[in-house]
């Protein structure tokens, strides 16, 4: 299997699917599949959130998920992995970002998850801002 085989990105306005992403990373060969589902929460730093604005610069953005997911396939033996993020307005308990990685064994599926999310949000361009009852603010993508 080449790695475009293995790696699928999306970035989109539409909401994400769970199943859908879980059926894109099924492979005879994962003994494991980790997910990381990140969605919108009721608050930050004692403020209520009423919702969150993505944005991102597409090529980019795209092109830097795709070089996230060729570094989790360098680092451990990734059969398949998923990225795929939402762009647009989003409200309390949608889900803005899927990361789902099938391995042969759970430690390294556990641990190839946790580096795509952390980089993630490290490297690549997509922007967030809160939207609070009493105004708004850009949210550094390093907490």
């Amino acid at each position: 299997m080449n790695l475009s085989q293995k790696i699928s990105i999306s970035l989109t306005d539409d909401p994400l699917q769970v199943d859908k992403v879980l059926s894109l990373v099924q492979s005879d060969g994962a003994g494991a599949v980790d997910v990381f589902i990140g969605t919108v929460r009721n608050n930050t730093q004692q403020r209520t959130v009423k919702r969150l604005d993505f944005e991102a610069y597409d090529p980019m953005a795209a092109k830097e998920m795709e070089k996230l997911a060729q570094r989790a396939c360098e680092q451990w033996p990734v059969e398949k992995i998923a990225i795929h993020h939402r762009k647009g307005t989003l409200y309390i308990g949608d889900i803005a970002v899927i990361i789902a990685v099938a391995t042969p064994h759970r430690q390294a599926a556990f641990e190839a998850c946790k580096f795509t999310i952390d980089t993630l949000k490290q490297t690549v361009p997509i922007w967030k801002k809160e939207i609070f009852d009493d105004g708004e603010v850009w949210v550094s993508a390093h907490p």
